[in-house]
């Protein structure tokens, strides 16, 4: 049984990594971002894997067990409150705490005057990054951290001490998460690594979206100073956690950079500039990165067609996938595509059909990876997901 598990992983490691280096597997892959759907599936509340990873690594392999998927996310609740509470981080609004058990965790953005960087920091920020996040930005999104200047206390203490166990404790616990995926089901670990933009980095983290929307207008020279101050640091970050056999994508969450966040000159001159030479050092290092396009970024596929051949996988949301497909399908492999809307509101025949839609539109000649346009949380459909999972095996054999 072992054996025939490893062959099964073998197999679908190599028909994920064949769809995702743009060429024709045997099948199309699947590779479902399922984050609170693992916890309704196997019965657990959003405030139970939230708050215990056990759960939700437990949830996310009841599902790549039980239904017939190439590769999974260890863990897409990617929150654990044992680690957030442990510092005592303001901007998540955590299930059971501050919102109901069985909502998702959010996350909370300060209002524009109370942004967690002021704008005349920037020059702090540009100087030291490292610095700056630890000696300014924690102090203001912790609960128990003091402030430079100000009297420690045994919460602050404890705040690091805690903090640095859990975060041990948790990213550690993903080695032996995969592995189990491997062994038990015979699943791929979808990616491996986290990198963000620096622009959005700032609009998320720091100076908050409409704090940002003013800075690109009233100091622009600071922003995009900063943004590449962030460069290397994220370069790193993002290398760091990479699979070692280069084999399975680094995640790149992108956020409020696009077209009608903001402009397409803001874009062209902040955002593009500072995230394309990270993913070219990337790639330059053999890894790929997978471009999580969150909204509608068709306004920006002229600028991504700019990067090597195979350099990303194309991550599809709210955006029309066949005309991504026509822009940019053949450099790079899609993924994504099928309707959270119909996977929650609608049918299994509704579902089937959008699937057999999108792997006969983009599919045909490889390069795709079936996926929900975004990640799927305790909405979906129990029978939907399993539509989804049918029709993928039924239509996507080559």
């Amino acid at each position: 049984m072992a054996k025939d598990m490893e062959q099964l992983y073998s197999d679908r490691m190599k028909r994920y990594v064949t769809a995702m280096r743009n060429e024709k597997p045997d099948m199309v892959p699947i590779r479902p971002f399922v984050a609170e759907f693992t916890a309704k599936y196997a019965g657990y509340t959003c405030q139970e894997v939230t708050h215990d990873y056990e759960k939700a690594f437990a949830a996310a392999r009841k599902c790549a067990a039980d239904f017939d998927w190439d590769a999974v996310v260890g863990n897409m609740v990617y929150v654990w409150t044992g680690l957030t509470e442990a510092i005592g981080t303001k901007y998540y609004a955590v299930p059971g705490i501050h919102i109901p058990a069985d909502t998702g965790f959010q996350y909370l953005e300060p209002p524009e005057e109370k942004a967690f960087m002021k704008p005349e920091e920037y020059d702090q920020l540009i100087e030291d990054p490292t610095g700056f996040l630890f000696n300014v930005w924690l102090p203001r999104i912790s609960a128990d951290v003091s402030a430079i200047g100000e009297a420690t206390s045994l919460r602050n203490n404890l705040s690091f001490l805690k903090g640095g166990m859990a975060m041990l404790d948790y990213f550690s616990a993903f080695g032996t998460q995969n592995e189990r995926l491997r062994k038990e089901s015979g699943t791929v670990s979808a990616i491996s690594g986290i990198l963000k933009a620096p622009f959005d980095i700032i609009a998320d983290k720091l100076r908050g979206y409409l704090g940002l929307v003013t800075d690109v207008i009233e100091r622009p020279e600071k922003v995009l100073a900063a943004c590449e101050a962030l460069v290397p640091h994220l370069t790193h970050v993002a290398l760091s956690g990479a699979d070692p056999d280069k084999n399975v994508p680094i995640g790149l969450w992108m956020h409020r950079g696009c077209v009608p966040f903001f402009s397409q000159d803001h874009f062209d001159k902040f955002f593009w500039p500072t995230l394309k030479p990270i993913i070219e050092e990337i790639w330059r290092h053999g890894h790929q990165v997978l471009f999580y396009a969150e909204g509608n970024w068709n306004a920006h596929l002229d600028s991504f067609a700019e990067l090597p051949d195979g350099a990303i996988v194309y991550h599809v949301d709210k955006a029309d996938i066949f005309e991504v497909h026509k822009k940019i399908g053949h450099k790079f492999c899609l993924s994504g595509g099928i309707s959270n809307t119909l996977l929650s509101f609608g049918t299994a025949d509704e579902v089937r059909e959008n699937c057999k839609k999108v792997i006969e539109g983009v599919a045909q000649d490889g390069g795709y990876v079936l996926d929900a346009e975004a990640i799927m949380q305790n909405d979906a459909k129990v029978e939907n997901i399993r539509a989804m999972t049918e029709a993928a095996r039924e239509y996507g054999v080559y």
